[in-house]
């Protein structure tokens, strides 16, 4: 009898939700075949058969969320092959089991904090290597983080107010969070409780543009314009040793609007590409963002963030920061305004834009100085 435990689906994920079954106790499966498909936060994941079997038992059913680690199926099981064989333990021998779990540790209850369960620790100033995670395959929940600093479950009521479940309303639906929408609530929560976030505004004149030109690709020019006149705005900023790390490249965040919620996938090494290679690079981003094709990979390591939303509608914004990067740009609906030039009133086309910052790391002055070098290059009139 073997247990196959939810394997890491990606540095970072602490767990997964079950969209479908492919095999069912009592099933004869072979190595390879699909066996289960589940949603990160970000993709859509087919996990394979990892041993010759029988299936025995399944340990979630669809719409379950289970944790990275945490039992996934039963196996009456032959050789297990594939490159995932820690996933499998053998349930007979648990002695074995706890032996192996004690020598891992807090190693891997540290690595399986939740987002908002890290920024907690952070703001108690609380290191997570001391925290047993007492959540499903050890992941460190928010009453963990409270627990070890002896605050506790009623602190932390206090904390956020007594909060009953809200009643509804005749007609109405309950729609639990999942996916995208799921992930975009954490990273919101992340960023609320630990960036001190700053915002300035201001317009780009883009009536000289000899075409109306493609808006996504020179906004995404502009930024690495405004990188190379202002380099600090393109860094992480890491809390735990009050340190800001300015970076070489530009691994660029765009948001990208899909039916599932918003998802931010990255366009790697910018500053390196043309025009063409940029167009390229993002159509081929929101393609696969609109088809769930990304891989976790797809989402990580972004050191400044872009958000077109006035493709859509709007003027400014506050765009919200996720840590650890410091600064994310937003452009809203281009219009024409009456402006003042040459002691006339006249309609020239322009640019909202909106840059938010990390005020920890970034003043005023960067941020500044970065936003009108953006707007100096929108300026251009190609």
């Amino acid at each position: 009898m073997g247990t196959f435990r939810l394997p890491d689906l990606g540095e970072g994920l602490a767990e997964a939700e079950i969209l479908a079954w492919h095999v069912q106790p009592g099933d004869q499966v072979m190595v390879d075949q699909p066996m289960v498909s589940v949603e990160t936060e970000k993709s859509v994941v087919e996990v394979p058969v990892p041993c010759t079997g029988t299936v025995t038992a399944l340990h979630g059913a669809v719409g379950d969320i289970i944790a990275t680690g945490a039992p996934l199926i039963d196996f009456d099981a032959g050789t297990v092959v594939g490159n995932m064989p820690a996933a499998v333990e053998d349930s007979v021998e648990p002695a074995l089991e706890i032996e192996a779990a004690a020598a891992r540790g807090n190693r891997e209850a540290r690595s399986r904090a939740l987002p908002a369960a890290r920024a907690l620790a952070r703001h108690l100033k609380l290191d997570l290597g001391a925290v047993q995670g007492a959540g499903a395959g050890g992941v460190i929940t928010l009453d963990d983080v409270l627990a070890a600093a002896e605050i506790g479950a009623k602190s932390r009521n206090a904390l956020d107010g007594e909060r009953a479940p809200l009643g509804i309303p005749a007609g109405a639906t309950l729609e639990p969070l999942r996916g995208p929408r799921r992930a975009m609530a954490r990273s919101m929560t992340l960023s609320h409780a630990e960036v001190p976030l700053s915002n300035v505004c201001d317009d780009a004149d883009i009536h000289a543009w000899r075409a109306r030109g493609d808006y996504m690709l020179r906004l995404m020019r502009a930024l690495i314009g405004a990188w190379r006149a202002e380099p600090a705005l393109n860094a992480w900023y890491d809390p735990a040793s009050d340190s800001r790390i300015l970076l070489g490249h530009i691994d660029l965040a765009i948001a990208v609007d899909t039916p599932q919620g918003l998802l931010v996938p990255v366009v790697r090494n910018v500053q390196d590409m043309s025009a063409g290679r940029l167009r390229a690079a993002v159509a081929e981003r929101k393609a696969a963002a609109h088809e769930r094709t990304l891989a976790p990979e797809d989402f990580r390591g972004f050191t400044l963030m872009l958000s077109n939303f006035g493709t859509l509608a709007g003027r400014y914004g506050v765009p919200l920061v996720v840590p650890p990067a410091v600064a994310i740009l937003g452009a809203g609906k281009v219009r024409d305004d009456a402006v003042a030039a040459g002691g006339a009133v006249v309609v020239h086309r322009r640019m909202p834009l909106s840059l938010s910052f990390d005020h920890r790391c970034i003043t005023g002055g960067e941020a500044c100085r970065f936003l009108a070098a953006v707007i100096a290059d929108l300026e251009y009139p190609d």
